[in-house]
């Protein structure tokens, strides 16, 4: 927690992500207690290389066995029922955090969260993916990834550490991470 004052909306241009669009659990896609939970965190990163500590970053997942959920709940947890959906403010230092289970492969795929980042300064959200290192074979044959540069796709690894799996966004820069467009969202980054 900062020993800063927070800025007031007279002090600063919103969008005020961390004041509207919290709730409770919103990062706990599943219960921390769990034994099939894992942490995806990272940080939230700006062209010049500072922490971005008003961004909201939002994950859409499948289950472990790679079924796309359509369960109701997410913005009122009930402790059990997994929804594939979460929401993380990122904190002073970038930093954001998601208790969930490892997503299983969609169609063959490789095993992915799909993340999207609200930032200031950005006028549409930015969207990409986080794919899991464990399987070096689906990675190979993934169709998105095999169709990048092999620089511009290790962007889109997260890194697998003793808790779950870490990946930093950059918004710009070097090292930027590969942001993808979808009809209807505006232009990728």
């Amino acid at each position: 927690m900062s020993t800063r004052l927070p800025p007031t909306p007279g002090q600063t241009v919103g969008p005020f992500f961390h004041y509207a669009l919290p709730y409770p659990g919103d990062s706990e896609l599943a219960p921390a207690r769990d034994p099939r939970a894992v942490r995806f965190h990272g940080r939230v990163i700006d062209g010049a290389g500072a922490p971005v500590p008003d961004a909201l970053v939002e994950i859409w997942q499948a289950d472990e066995s790679g079924a796309v959920v359509q369960e109701p709940g997410s913005l009122r947890r009930d402790g059990w029922t997994f929804t594939g959906f979460g929401r993380a403010a990122t904190d002073d230092s970038g930093r954001f955090s998601f208790s969930t289970v490892r997503p299983g492969a969609v169609d063959g795929g490789a095993p992915f969260f799909a993340v999207t980042v609200f930032a200031r300064g950005l006028l549409d959200r930015l969207f990409t993916r986080a794919y899991l290192p464990d399987d070096q074979q689906a990675i190979a044959a993934d169709p998105l990834l095999a169709s990048l540069d092999p620089d511009r796709r290790a962007t889109l690894m997260a890194a697998a550490d003793a808790q779950g799996y870490a990946f930093d966004i950059l918004l710009q820069g070097d090292g930027e991470t590969l942001f993808l467009t979808f009809p209807g969202h505006g232009p990728a980054h």
